[in-house]
């Protein structure tokens, strides 16, 4: 069975954004999907992090248990999203009783050692725990769902996440009982309580081991490490993220240029994107890292780079050569937010690069950015990673209000039609002049283009969009941070909607 999670009983009420334009309400599905989908649950521009959580429990209450079950999966499997899949499982065992839903949810979203102790963490903090208490009565079903998700990890998992906080996976152990699979899982839980589990083969345990060593001279502690990368990179034992993060440190340490074209090779094949699920944003971070270290071995591994993006969207659907598309990123104030306290990477950044992404697979296509005006900037396809820097180099040309409106009522004014036009923004647009994106596009959805639709990614999840979003009025709402936005376009294309991916979820 299926519900229909988009249903409206009325026309939804004008509010106003954080900027006090006028807004419009979102189903409750519609923004907890948005919500979720570019939760970083860090303090952003326009909402704390405290905030958020709020929003997302009470936006919890108000969704079917099975809906909250879908999105947490989907959240984890398809955006590749790791803290806010356990925020929804330990929210929804507050609420939810009379099945083992939430069981089979925290078996399923828990994947990888260390979220076993994030989750019981956060339901700590969720049920007003701590000091000695952090770890008191536990949920029934929040319970058996981590000691299904114990069974999964090995000695190896268990030891590289065996770290030190609030919650250890030594006293984890203690508080689920999990039931070991065998004698041989019983041996390694004895040891994680014991404390003596072998220390796991990663990368860091062998550049450290390597640079413990008491060296002759810096040269010959140079040629130990580049020995270890090189080692580390033919041997297949660095993994795609841990290659994709450490490509300015193969690089200083001139690593040779055979194991250089292996390290290009493994970045750019096709699928090894597809297995490492990247979010899109962390290549543009590879490749600034590379292009400020300026080396003269750096222009093969850019050129790697942008293969592996182009790779992600491979199959991109819903384009052919007639389609007419607007590309229009915000730049403003706003969107100059990092996605994370630790990250270089801010909510305009992931905007650019997902409309290049967008822009490499048109053929007819206008690309611009919006702040105080409006610029169209002619791009070459192909070099999705340059064109977001070069759109990075020009922001400062337009300004940082949000004046989005601008980007249809040029359309408008020079009566040019298009299909779709595509605004990456954070949804908060405001003008002085007191003209409204949504009467800009029904003007020239009236007077100029009356099949156009106008879709809004929302990158950042406050809730209220700048237009009503309904499919008679030509506009759909796609949220996140993942290339994963694009199978949502192609599922509106076939008369769905923003959620027909997460129905799709079997639990």
């Amino acid at each position: 069975m299926r519900f229909n999670f988009n249903f409206r009983k009325a026309p939804p009420a004008p509010v106003r954004n954080h900027e006090g334009a006028p807004a419009y309400v979102l189903t409750p599905a519609l923004e907890l999907y948005a919500a979720v989908a570019t939760a970083a649950l860090s303090d952003q521009f326009y909402e704390t992090a405290d905030t958020r959580l709020v929003r997302l429990r009470e936006l919890v209450a108000k969704n079917e248990p099975q809906f909250v079950a879908r999105l947490a999966v989907y959240a984890r499997e398809q955006l590749y999203l790791r803290s806010v899949p356990l925020v929804l499982a330990v929210e929804l065992a507050r609420i939810h009783r009379g099945d083992n839903l939430v069981s089979r949810l925290v078996a399923r979203v828990v994947q990888r050692a260390d979220e076993i102790p994030e989750l019981l963490a956060f339901y700590a903090q969720a049920n007003g725990r701590n000091g000695t208490k952090t770890l008191g009565r536990l949920s029934k079903q929040v319970q058996h769902g981590l000691a299904l998700a114990f069974n999964k990890f090995d000695a190896y998992q268990l030891a590289k996440y065996n770290r030190d906080g609030a919650v250890r996976l030594r006293d984890a152990l203690f508080l689920v009982h999990p039931k070991p699979r065998d004698e041989g899982q019983q041996a390694v839980f004895d040891q994680l309580v014991a404390g003596t589990l072998p220390t796991p083969y990663t990368w860091e345990t062998e550049l450290s081991a390597a640079g413990q060593v008491d060296y002759a001279s810096p040269a010959e502690r140079q040629a130990a490490v580049a020995h270890t990368w090189e080692t580390l990179v033919t041997s297949g034992r660095l993994g795609y993220m841990a290659l994709l993060r450490n490509l300015r440190n193969l690089l200083e340490a001139k690593v040779s240029a055979e194991v250089l074209a292996h390290a290009c090779a493994t970045l750019a094949n096709p699928s090894q994107v597809a297995r490492a699920k990247q979010l899109p944003f962390r290549f543009l971070a590879a490749y600034r890292e590379v292009l400020a270290l300026g080396a003269g071995a750096a222009p093969p591994v850019l050129a790697a780079l942008e293969a592996a993006i182009s790779a992600s969207v491979a199959n991109l659907r819903g384009f052919d050569g007639n389609t007419r598309v607007v590309v229009a990123c915000d730049v403003s104030g706003s969107m100059q937010q990092p996605i994370s306290p630790r990250s270089k990477v801010l909510l305009y950044d992931v905007g650019l690069v997902l409309g290049m992404l967008l822009q490499s697979r048109c053929q007819h296509v206008v690309t611009g950015i919006f702040g105080n005006t409006w610029k169209r900037i002619a791009l070459p396809q192909g070099q999705v990673l340059r064109n977001v820097q070069e759109l990075y180099r020009r922001e400062g040309e337009v300004g940082y209000s949000t004046n989005g409106y601008l980007v249809i009522q040029d359309l408008r004014q020079r009566r040019e039609v298009v299909d779709k036009v595509m605004i990456f923004t954070d949804c908060q647009l405001w003008s002085g002049r007191g003209v409204e994106v949504a009467q800009e596009w029904a003007a020239y959805r009236a007077n100029v283009a009356p099949q156009a639709r106008l879709y809004l990614f929302d990158l950042a999840g406050h809730g209220p969009t700048p237009l009503d979003v309904r499919a008679e009025h030509g506009v759909a709402l796609i949220a996140g941070w993942s290339d994963k936005v694009f199978d949502v376009l192609a599922a509106l294309e076939n008369g769905g909607d923003a959620l027909t991916e997460i129905q799709k979820i079997e639990l």
